[in-house]
């Protein structure tokens, strides 16, 4: 199963999670069955609020799930058409996030706890 979780930095495995979907410089693709990832730039880091182009990034990735700080409606609005389930990372890093990933205790992002702004959802921010 391939997952892709956004970054701050590539440092593989150990990659620190970025806070939001949209913002974060790099997307971590993780096949979760050989542990083999991949980092691919986000040409769309700086983009207006709510203008964010996940699929355009990720195009041709083969995708099961995205695993995010946060994530605003219009992503997970795209992405959900799109059939990739969306997750809540509530990990600092790629490496804590798959495991956590595999073992199934991560929450599923809705419309309720998409955030309205960003800035808003876990990692210490407030929750809708």
């Amino acid at each position: 199963m391939n997952i892709c979780i956004p970054i701050t930095r590539d440092n593989g495995i150990r990659s620190p999670v970025s806070l939001h979907f949209g913002s974060a410089p790099i997307f971590m693709v993780v096949d979760t069955e050989t542990g083999s990832c991949r980092a691919i730039s986000n040409g769309n880091l700086h983009h207006d609020h709510g203008m964010c182009q996940p699929l355009a990034q990720l195009a041709g990735e083969k995708l099961d799930a995205i695993v995010v700080g946060g994530i605003g409606m219009g992503a997970l609005g795209k992405l959900k058409t799109a059939n990739i389930c969306v997750y809540f990372s509530e990990h600092p890093t790629v490496e804590e996030t798959v495991a956590a990933f595999k073992a199934g205790t991560l929450r599923e992002v809705t419309p309720a706890t998409a955030c309205a702004q960003h800035g808003n959802g876990p990692h210490g921010h407030a929750a809708h």
